[in-house]
């Protein structure tokens, strides 16, 4: 009888829709990525950190494309599930099996003029990813790059390949930060078209923003 992790671990080696591992730009980035890598986890370690410093920016949830990692990859921006996806289909690519998870968070230092727009400091359907290494399914969240982090003053989260790398807990005063109240479980590929209707949904002010332009890019 077949191992049941590693059927699982297949599974997840394979590409996917959104996850788009064996697009050429995935593949190419991913081999650049990890040609000086040692092993899985130098690889992983690698993808991290050049996921987590692709910007942290909405894109207009409505479009599926937004989604897809190859896209992500061109673009140089995303939002956290976008961001999982991008890093789970170059682990992919690297022969490593990654998965997407989502959870709702709640952000504690959330400003008042964010949590009107939202109507909430709960973040529904955070976007973060799971990495298998040396037999172990290891958490990583290359969501907020450097510049953003030193914004809000929390340190950047860094990874070693080793153990668990999730939102950072507090800031660098020691005031709490975010916290995973909901998980909503692992998935193959993104629901993109779900999250499309479900942010909608949820943050309908939000979304009419984003699409209206009042979220411009960084210069």
């Amino acid at each position: 009888m077949r191992d049941v992790q590693t059927v699982s671990a297949r599974v997840y080696l394979a590409p996917a829709e959104y996850v788009d591992s064996d697009h050429p730009a995935i593949r190419a980035k991913s081999q650049e990525l990890c040609a000086a890598a040692a092993d899985d986890a130098a690889r992983a370690r690698a993808i991290f950190y050049f996921v987590r410093e692709i910007l942290y920016h909405a894109a207009d949830f409505a479009d599926l494309n937004s989604y897809r990692a190859s896209h992500v990859l061109k673009a140089g921006y995303g939002y956290c599930g976008a961001k999982a996806s991008l890093f789970a289909a170059l682990c992919r690519a690297a022969g490593l099996p990654a998965r997407i998870l989502f959870a709702d968070v709640t952000n504690h230092i959330s400003t008042p003029d964010k949590q009107k727009k939202f109507g909430t400091n709960l973040y529904a359907w955070h976007g973060y990813n799971e990495v298998r290494i040396g037999g172990a399914w290891l958490k990583v969240s290359p969501t907020f790059n450097s510049s953003l982090c030193e914004k809000i003053g929390v340190a950047p989260l860094e990874f070693d390949g080793n153990s668990d790398a999730i939102l950072q807990a507090f800031d660098r005063a020691g005031h709490r930060l975010m916290s995973y109240d909901k998980l909503h479980g692992t998935f193959h590929d993104v629901p993109a078209k779900f999250l499309a209707a479900e942010m909608q949904r949820l943050y309908p002010d939000v979304c009419a923003a984003i699409r209206a332009g009042e979220y411009p890019l960084p210069k």
